[in-house]
């Protein structure tokens, strides 16, 4: 089981976010998130929107650092990317 977390550089509402994403299954990222902690409204589409303040708790958790463009290879690689609209 591995999740993945890019750095939180993303803006939104007044904050910075990163993402947090599987290489395996939804059902392993949502395990993973629902054990963090993080409510089920954070997940858009192909991964979970995690506030810049949760980031290192993401990491203790076991989430691996990579780079955003990392995140996205990820999930094409693992046929898991969902683009906006589908």
């Amino acid at each position: 089981m591995t999740v993945y977390i890019d750095p939180p550089t993303w803006p939104g509402h007044g904050r910075f976010w990163s993402h947090l994403i599987s290489d395996a299954s939804y059902d392993e990222l949502h395990l993973f998130a629902a054990a963090l902690g993080v409510p089920p409204r954070a997940f858009e589409r192909d991964h979970y929107d995690i506030p810049s303040h949760r980031y290192a708790d993401a990491v203790a958790a076991g989430a691996v650092e990579v780079r955003s463009r990392e995140v996205v290879r990820l999930l094409h690689t693992a046929g898991l990317r969902r683009r906006k609209g589908t």
